[in-house]
């Protein structure tokens, strides 16, 4: 296992790096500058102090190269250009809690909703609460989510005013926006849960534990659930990383100050130092989920690592 996750790591360092460089060159290859518009009014010796210190005066691979000098020299990922004497940590550590808040509720929600409506599809097939859960896991695929948020939007804030149309700070601000988030989520995993429910409820030992008086709850419980999560622990890693970057529509829509709020604006304003940190900041994210969903494998089902020691005993036996 140590092994393991010493290769994964050494592979995500190598993925971040690419992925890195990509968005460096493709955000410089758009033609202009994040300063034309702000600094063109100015005197030639102002302008020329503002690109130097931005390093926008050096040639392209020069800036390459200073941004992973300070990364790894200082530990910083660059001053914002469009937010002078605010460094891009800053609003990494300020802003993704709020991101992290609204999205981690939504997945926890999703995951937990969308297994418990899976498994009641598979066990009562072909009757009504099957076709329920998936006549709403058709609308959650199918339904934008900027639709839904602006359905939600009419009806409950402007219609009934349950609930403030935007803004940030109470309980009721986080309904809607989590609700829209949830839907997707929920559609997905019950989708897959249902799938993988239904080729469980099919094997022997199912039938053997049933045959045994086991009640059905325990069968569900003990069975069921446990051999058909995987596929959903499998999208898992992936949802964590949307709790950043899955909620730019959402956060937009309903004012809500976020990291994807801020993310957005900096893709417009051509903040390169922004866009290169917030990439790095949510690539790292991405393929760190994908490591634990990895092992959390070998912890809900120990055949995974049993199949692992076999392999490596006839690979020693061979050679």
């Amino acid at each position: 296992m140590v092994t393991y996750i010493i290769k994964r790591v050494l592979y995500m360092a190598m993925v971040l790096f690419i992925v890195v460089s990509i968005t460096f060159f493709m955000i410089h290859s758009v033609p202009g500058d994040p300063l034309t518009s702000s600094v063109m009014n100015l005197p030639d010796e102002v302008r020329d102090n503002y690109y130097a210190r931005y390093g926008l005066d050096k040639p392209l691979f020069e800036q390459y190269l200073r941004f992973w000098k300070l990364l790894f020299t200082e530990g910083s990922l660059g001053e914002s250009i469009k937010y002078p004497g605010r460094m891009v940590e800053e609003f990494i550590l300020k802003y993704a809690g709020i991101s992290a808040r609204l999205g981690i509720i939504s997945v926890v929600l999703g995951f937990s909703v969308g297994t418990v409506f899976g498994i009641l599809a598979a066990i009562f097939k072909n009757r009504w609460p099957d076709y329920a859960v998936m006549l709403t896991a058709i609308a959650g695929v199918t339904i934008p989510v900027f639709v839904l948020a602006a359905v939600f939007q009419y009806f409950f804030t402007v219609k009934l005013q349950w609930f403030p149309t935007t803004g940030w700070g109470t309980v009721k601000h986080m309904i809607l926006p989590i609700a829209c988030m949830c839907l997707s989520p929920i559609a997905t995993y019950a989708r897959y849960m249902r799938s993988s429910a239904l080729d469980v409820l099919g094997q022997d030992y199912i039938l053997t534990a049933e045959s045994k008086g086991v009640s059905s709850f325990n069968v569900v419980k003990r069975h069921v659930l446990r051999n058909s999560i995987l596929p959903s622990i499998t999208l898992l890693g992936p949802s964590v990383a949307s709790v950043f970057t899955g909620s730019f529509v959402i956060e937009s829509m309903f004012a809500i100050p976020g990291l994807g709020t801020y993310f957005i604006r900096a893709i417009n304003e051509r903040d390169f130092t922004m866009v290169l940190g917030m990439n790095l900041f949510y690539c790292l994210l991405y393929i760190a989920s994908l490591l634990l969903v990895d092992i959390l494998y070998v912890f809900i089902d120990p055949r995974i690592r049993l199949a692992t020691s076999k392999e490596r005993r006839k690979k020693a036996h061979a050679e």
